[in-house]
């Protein structure tokens, strides 16, 4: 499993690494054709993350109920962030991967409800959880990609 938390950290601080640079206008600017912004596709990371792995466990999430719902599926930006809040988003990338890994190593999980993701993937177990989650963040790395170029239109 270590693989799995290396490959997620590492997909996370490449994300932060493709907007590095990028004023606050940028990151919330919604291009045309999108549905939402760089900030939000980085905050979804963190909420699905979440989701997938703490709620579907019954286990009380690292990250407030606000922060959630704002960027949890389904949703889109409903103004824009400023630039402390986009702090906040950046520590939440690193940090919850680093209790994810800590939890997991304390197993912490053993509640986990089985379910079926919207991709069609049956996640039974954390195992399979933490295994799906690179699936998701390199989806959701994509997009942001298409915004930064979109961007630059």
């Amino acid at each position: 499993m270590n693989y799995a938390f290396e490959v997620i950290r590492k997909t996370r601080v490449n994300v932060l690494k493709m907007v590095d640079g990028l004023s606050i206008e940028q990151l919330n600017k919604i291009p045309e054709g999108f549905n939402n912004n760089l900030i939000w596709n980085i905050g979804h990371l963190i909420a699905a993350q979440q989701n997938i792995c703490y709620k579907r466990a019954g286990l009380h999430s690292d990250i407030d109920e606000v922060f959630f719902n704002t960027y949890k599926s389904d949703t889109k930006p409903e103004g824009n962030v400023e630039e402390g809040g986009f702090e906040q988003i950046k520590r939440l990338l690193v940090s919850t991967i680093d209790q994810l890994e800590l939890d997991y190593n304390s197993n912490a999980f053993a509640g986990y409800k089985p379910w079926t993701v919207r991709y069609n993937f049956e996640i039974n177990n954390i195992d399979e959880a933490i295994a799906f989650l690179p699936f998701h963040e390199g989806l959701h790395t994509g997009y942001i990609m298409a915004l930064k170029r979109a961007l630059n239109r």
